[in-house]
């Protein structure tokens, strides 16, 4: 049976849906801090920064590898932590590991309280990770008036996005970055060490059982070790540096059951391409936990885990959280043995085999009985190599489909965070070594015409695949070598796509325009597919998958994928009632709000909107083509330039359309992919006050409260657009009104001079986000906080 979807909307605009009556409580809510207040602030003022001679003490090591501008790292002074689950405190009830782990990190919780989906939570994040990032972080640190960092255990500082960039503003912003790290104690991991996610990965500041949240959307990797791995943003991050926490409202989760086990030939590349486009919107902003046999777990290693788990925010999920089981354990020993090893690797300070006994003493598991918001199932035996695209996450094909048709490639790319460890530098070596075979033992080119860019996740995965010998063979066949670090698939540095030109990658997003030129296509895959098509010159795949007889696709569905019986059947309506009552009460307001008596305003807060509408007519507008990834590392750009570049990849003619307090209205899932703020600090520069949609990405969501837009979804006013303007046009003046009278909870239309005029009850906004968005946002309140202490 399917599973109908519950609570599944944006954190803020989930309140805001169509709604026949208020959907939170203001009472309720407005007794909830988002982030703790006074007393926090006046702690944290007393607390000494570390000294930067004391951080100087700290032993320093250099990777010895061939690869170019390596980094040298300051280890920090190692902290106790518990590694194990920690104790419950008093009697929960049952719970997913999702809010699990959200609750052993929460603050302020009432006595007894148990975590649910839905619950606005204030949380003390494990971990927080900022990249190239961290410079607009530390002026958002800085102007919150507050001397020093709550505890900078909390985070790392590692260094990626514009590493291709070596003018001398980014060398020096560098600069800025690592001074600021020595200065108040933090780690930090220079341009040329690695991505990111990898760095947090595999020097084991991720944790199984631990919130590890990052200013990046692909934060969703470190789920792939049994850690809650969410997506901040940088105002986020400024304000966990001021604080050590943040707000959360806990999303309902997904169970995805995994059967059967991945054939030969097929990788998590393929298992994650496939599930974006099987359930194209079904786990969207909903927490996602993978689950299945220990047989069906132990066919996916930890570095498909890693691929899986890092594309989950372009499935439109919010984690994508693999089990603490046996798998884990055995990459766990390894490192453990590899930390006791080796004297130059830091991460003896952050793993023991002893502290590996302690998490499988007490793993972090979900109660056999929690509810889940839905559940889906794919039977891995049955699937196949898969390609996304062009240009869209969303559009899934197998590879047995789409080969056929020899879709000529420029550009192969075995780069970024997703695919480029040394395990898949390796799956693509050996399509060239077994080529070599055919070829006398020699090394083939690859096809003329192409240009095959290869680029390590780190700079200890590129020392392990030269000491395989596999690197040496890709540069063999004609790749061309990048940095350990972001690059082309973020549309930065060396080998973008130009117009007319096909590009096939092993990274995760292929949003229009995002990887070079708004006139290129861009396919994803695996690597192996991506070196098959680098040789061949067209899109094609190996002879290690080879597709059985009277195969019938992918075996896929709702439910648990089990046998299904009589009392399956009737346990999964009992599971499905019971999780949808639960969440209808966790979320309707109480008396008060039942009875409609109005939703307060708080002073500063409009208590009405009204403008025309401006319509963008596009299901996933993506943040790439909201504010374009050419500009987001750009420091000094002006306000009047981000409103004249604001929605540029989408329609290069918006600027000249949209004009201030228009009110933009765009189809489903608007905002997803990057958790770059400018997507909603853009259209704050084009003066639009408010953009309504049929559902938001959340990252979108979080940026847009942070930095103070409001959003709305009204899934019926999308519907009424496309029934009225069926010619599809990017960017449409509409002559229609909309206002939000937010003070009563509705939303008016008037479609046009003479048209039909309709209204909608919407949920209440409520207090504790009106104080946000009231001050300017949350590095405002944060400030205001701070001043009343």
């Amino acid at each position: 049976m399917s599973y109908r979807p519950v609570a599944a909307s944006a954190q803020w605009a989930r309140m805001l849906s169509r709604a026949r009556r208020p959907t939170t409580s203001t009472t309720t809510i407005a007794n909830q801090r988002l982030i703790t207040g006074a007393t926090t602030i006046t702690s944290q003022r007393t607390r000494l920064a570390l000294p930067a001679s004391q951080h100087g003490q700290c032993q320093c090591r250099t990777i010895a590898t061939t690869a170019f501008n390596r980094a040298t790292l300051d280890t920090e002074t190692p902290t106790e932590t518990s590694w194990a689950a920690p104790p419950a405190e008093g009697k929960r009830g049952p719970q997913t590991l999702t809010e699990k782990i959200l609750q052993d990190h929460a603050v302020g919780l009432p006595a007894g309280k148990t975590v649910r989906s839905g619950d606005y939570i204030s949380v003390i994040p494990a971990r927080c990770m900022t990249h190239d990032n961290t410079f607009p972080a530390m002026k958002k640190f800085y102007s919150m008036n507050v001397p020093e960092l709550k505890d900078p255990s909390q985070m790392v500082f590692a260094i990626d996005h514009q590493v291709q960039d070596t003018s001398e503003a980014n060398i020096r912003k560098y600069k800025l970055i690592e001074d600021f790290a020595k200065t108040h104690g933090v780690p930090f991991y220079g341009a040329g060490h690695g991505i990111s996610h990898q760095v947090m990965i595999e020097e084991l500041y991720v944790w199984p059982g631990k919130l590890c949240v990052g200013s990046d959307s692909h934060s969703t990797s470190y789920s792939a070790l049994g850690a809650a791995g969410f997506s901040v943003v940088r105002t986020d991050a400024a304000g966990i540096w001021a604080t050590g926490q943040t707000w959360f409202q806990v999303p309902p989760v997904a169970k995805v059951n995994l059967t059967g086990v991945l054939p030969p030939g097929v990788a998590g590349k393929d298992v994650i391409v496939a599930l974006c486009g099987l359930f194209q919107s079904d786990v969207l902003n909903h927490a996602v936990e993978f689950a299945g046999s220990e047989e069906t777990m132990a066919s996916i290693p930890l570095d498909d885990r890693i691929s899986i788990s890092n594309m989950c925010t372009e499935w439109g999920a919010l984690t994508g959280l693999f089990p603490v089981d046996k798998t884990l354990e055995r990459w766990l020993r390894y490192k453990a043995t590899e930390a006791a090893m080796f004297p130059d690797r830091t991460t003896k300070e952050r793993i023991t085999h002893e502290k590996v006994d302690e998490l499988f003493a007490n793993p972090m598991r979900a109660d056999p009985d929690a509810q889940y918001a839905k559940q889906l199932y794919i039977n891995l035996s049955t699937l196949s190599p898969y390609i996304s695209g062009p240009n869209s996450v969303k559009i899934s094909t197998p590879l047995n489909e789409l080969a056929p048709k020899k879709i000529k490639v420029n550009k192969a790319y075995l780069v970024s965070c997703t695919n480029s460890r040394a395990s898949d530098i390796a799956a693509a070596a050996k399509v060239f070594k077994d080529a070599a075979k055919q070829n006398g033992g020699k090394i083939p080119k690859i096809a003329d015409g192409v240009k095959f860019y290869i680029a390590a996740a780190s700079a200890r995965e590129q020392e392990a695949a030269e000491d395989a010998g596999d690197w040496q063979a890709l540069v063999e066949a004609g790749a061309i070598e990048l940095p350990a670090a972001c690059g082309p698939c973020i549309g930065l540095g060396t080998g973008l796509l130009e117009p007319g030109e096909v590009g096939i990658s092993a990274s995760n997003r292929n949003f229009k325009g995002r990887m070079g030129s708004r006139d290129a296509l861009a396919y994803l895959s695996s690597p192996e597919v991506v070196a098959a098509s680098a040789l061949s010159g067209v899109i094609s795949g190996t002879d290690s998958f080879q597709i059985p007889e009277n195969y019938q696709g992918v075996e896929h569905g709702y439910g648990t994928g089990a046998p299904e019986t009589m009392e399956s059947q009737l346990g999964n309506v009992l599971e499905q009632l019971e999780s949808l009552i639960e969440r209808v009460e966790s979320s309707v307001g109480g008396e008060e709000s039942a009875q409609g008596g109005g939703t307060k305003i708080l002073p500063g807060f409009p208590e009405k909107i009204t403008g025309e509408i401006v319509f963008c007519d596009m299901d996933n507008l993506d943040t790439d083509n909201i504010y374009a990834g050419k500009y987001t590392y750009q420091d000094d750009i002006t306000k009047e330039t981000m409103a004249k570049v604001c929605m540029e990849n989408y329609d290069p003619t918006f600027a000249d359309i949209a004009k201030p307090n228009d009110i933009v209205v765009s189809g489903f899932n608007f905002g997803c992919g990057s958790s770059r703020e400018q997507a909603a600090t853009a259209l704050l520069a084009k003066q639009i006050p408010l953009v309504v949609s049929g559902s938001f990405g959340a990252i979108f969501s979080r940026n847009s409260i942070n930095n103070g837009l409001l959003g709305l979804e009204v899934p019926r006013l999308v519907e009424r657009l496309r029934a009225t303007f069926p010619d599809k046009i990017p960017t449409r003046r509409t002559g229609w009104t909309f206002t939000w009278d937010v003070a009563r909870s509705v939303v008016q239309v008037q479609e046009g001079e003479g048209g039909e005029q309709w209204e909608e009850k919407v949920g209440e906004f409520p207090e504790n986000l009106q104080d946000i968005i009231a001050k300017g946002g949350l590095e405002k309140w944060i400030m205001a906080q701070a001043a009343e202490a």
